[in-house]
């Protein structure tokens, strides 16, 4: 997806999806782009390389100038704390800012973003605040929920199933009601959320059906089925999949 806004000698922001970990999992088109890059940045924990970045290292250019967009540390604030929506929202500031001050160079920058950008991703808060005002390209990419349901060797949804995503965060009551309304269900950002997700997915009777993969397409994939799972905190890339049980012929 492409959004064009007039701009003058401003360069280009891409936000470029290479997929959830696998780099052959990459789209031509997204693999074209990065050869061509001159500024890259990506989202990362302090002291870590970054996910995006860990996908991509062997494809990127020589003498690419990086530029590392490092989350601040929120652990210690509870997520429904609205100090936690404070803290991150400065943050995305900030990081508009850096990508406003490269464009304004009329130099592009190719945002790396794991998995698709539009999926719940990091990019999304970037390109809300850029949209009005920079020529901004998206290019879309395998998500991980895809790689997850692959790794498992079974369809996530047949004939008319209802597949319906669902995050971690939620409140307990609402994963459980989903859970028993829907077909075929993925759960994502689950890590600290794990038991919880656990207690609503054995209240709608789908635990004994559910699986759990970590590290999807990645070179540590993990796949088990939830029952035989003895962890109590799952991996930060970690999905739940509940397949679907529709029509066939």
């Amino acid at each position: 997806m492409r959004l064009r806004v007039v701009t003058n000698n401003r360069g280009r922001v891409y936000g470029l999806g290479i997929g959830p970990g696998d780099p052959d999992l990459m789209t031509v088109r997204a693999h074209k782009i990065l050869q061509a890059a001159r500024n890259i940045a990506y989202f990362r924990k302090t002291g870590r390389p970054g996910q995006a970045r860990t996908i991509a290292a062997n494809l990127i250019p020589r003498n690419v100038a990086e530029i590392p967009l490092e989350y601040p540390i929120t652990t210690e604030i509870p997520f429904s704390d609205p100090r936690y929506s404070a803290v991150l929202s400065e943050f995305y500031e900030e990081c508009t800012k850096t990508i406003i001050n490269v464009i304004g160079r009329n130099e592009d920058v190719i945002v790396l973003c794991e998995g698709d950008p539009f999926f719940y991703g990091s990019f999304i808060h970037l390109y809300e605040r850029l949209k009005s005002s920079s020529v901004i390209e998206v290019v879309p990419s395998v998500t991980g929920m895809s790689a997850a349901w692959t790794a498992t060797g079974r369809p996530i949804s047949w004939g008319n199933d209802v597949l319906r995503v669902l995050v971690g965060t939620l409140p307990e009551d609402v994963l459980t009601r989903h859970l028993q309304n829907d077909d075929a269900i993925v759960i994502m950002k689950i890590g600290r959320n794990f038991q919880k997700v656990c207690r609503a997915l054995e209240m709608s009777g789908r635990y004994q059906s559910a699986w759990l993969i970590e590290n999807a397409s990645m070179i540590d994939q993990r796949v088990q089925q939830l029952r035989d799972v003895t962890n109590s905190v799952a991996p930060y890339f970690s999905i739940i999949i509940v397949h679907g049980q529709g029509r066939r012929y």
